[in-house]
C-alpha cells in the first residue's frame, strides 16, 4: 500500500529533510508541502492524503487549529495527522490531542522510526507511545477539573465500556486489556470501537484524553 502524506511546517529545512527520505522509500509519497495551518488545510482538503505531518508551532494559523478543522470535516474522516513536537511534555501537544491527533512525533526521531509511525498511522493505529503520551495527558489534565459535560456523556457507555476506556487511558493495548479483563484482544477491540462510536471520538488518542478529562482515569493512577 503507498501512503500518501503531506508535510506541514513552516521551516524549510525539516520539510526537505522529511521529503528527501520519504523520495528513498517506495511505499511513502509526499503529494504536498504546506509552510503554516492554513494552507495544510488547503493542502490536505485538495489532496486527501493517508496522513499529515503536522507542526506544532506554525505562523498564523498554527498546527493545532489545522487539526481541529481537519478533525471537524466529515469528509476528511480517513485522513490521520500526527503532530511534530520538539518536546516530550507539550501543552501544544495536548491540546492537539484534544482536537483529533491521531498521536505525536518529536522532531529527532530516527529514519526507521519515523518511517514505521507512519506506515502504522496510515494502517488505522493510534501513534500512542504510551509512557511519553501518558506524560503529556496527564501533565495537563492535572491542572483542570473533570469536565462536567464530558464525565455525563459517559452515562451513554456500558459499564464494560467504561472498564475498557479506563484501561486504554492507563496506555494498555488490546491484547493486554484482554488479559486484565479475560477477554480475546478482538473482544477488546471492539469494546473500545463502540466506546469511540459513542463518545464520538476520532481514535484512540482522543480516548486517552477523555478518560483523562472525564475523571475516568486521574493524573497518577496506575
Amino acid at each position: 500500500m503507498t501512503v500518501r502524506l503531506v508535510l506541514a511546517d513552516d521551516q524549510t529545512v525539516v520539510r526537505a529533510g522529511f521529503r528527501a527520505l520519504f523520495d528513498l522509500t517506495d511505499d511513502l509519497v509526499v503529494v504536498a508541502e504546506a509552510a503554516d495551518g492554513e494552507r495544510a488545510v488547503e493542502a490536505v482538503r485538495t489532496t486527501r492524503p493517508d496522513v499529515v505531518l503536522m507542526d506544532v508551532r506554525m505562523p498564523g494559523t498554527d498546527g493545532i487549529e489545522a487539526t481541529r478543522r481537519i478533525a471537524a470535516d466529515r469528509t476528511l474522516d480517513a485522513v490521520r495527522v500526527v503532530m511534530l513536537t520538539t518536546y516530550q511534555v507539550d501543552a501544544y501537544v495536548f491540546e492537539a490531542l484534544r482536537h483529533g491527533a491521531a498521536g505525536f512525533l518529536l522532531k529527532d526521531i530516527d529514519p526507521d522510526g519515523l518511517r514505521t509511525a507512519v506506515r502504522s498511522v496510515a494502517a488505522g493505529q493510534s501513534l500512542l507511545a504510551p509512557a511519553v503520551t501518558r506524560s503529556v495527558v496527564e501533565e495537563f489534565a492535572r491542572l483542570k477539573a473533570p469536565e462536567t459535560e464530558g464525565a455525563a456523556r459517559l452515562a451513554h457507555l456500558t459499564e464494560r465500556e467504561r472498564e475498557v476506556m479506563a484501561l486504554v487511558g492507563r496506555g494498555l493495548s488490546n491484547e493486554e486489556i484482554g488479559r486484565a479483563l479475560a477477554m480475546s484482544p478482538l473482544t477488546a477491540k471492539t469494546h473500545v470501537s463502540r466506546a469511540m462510536i459513542k463518545l464520538g471520538v476520532r481514535d484512540r488518542a482522543q480516548l486517552v484524553v477523555w478518560a483523562y478529562e472525564t475523571g475516568l482515569v486521574r493524573a497518577g493512577e496506575r
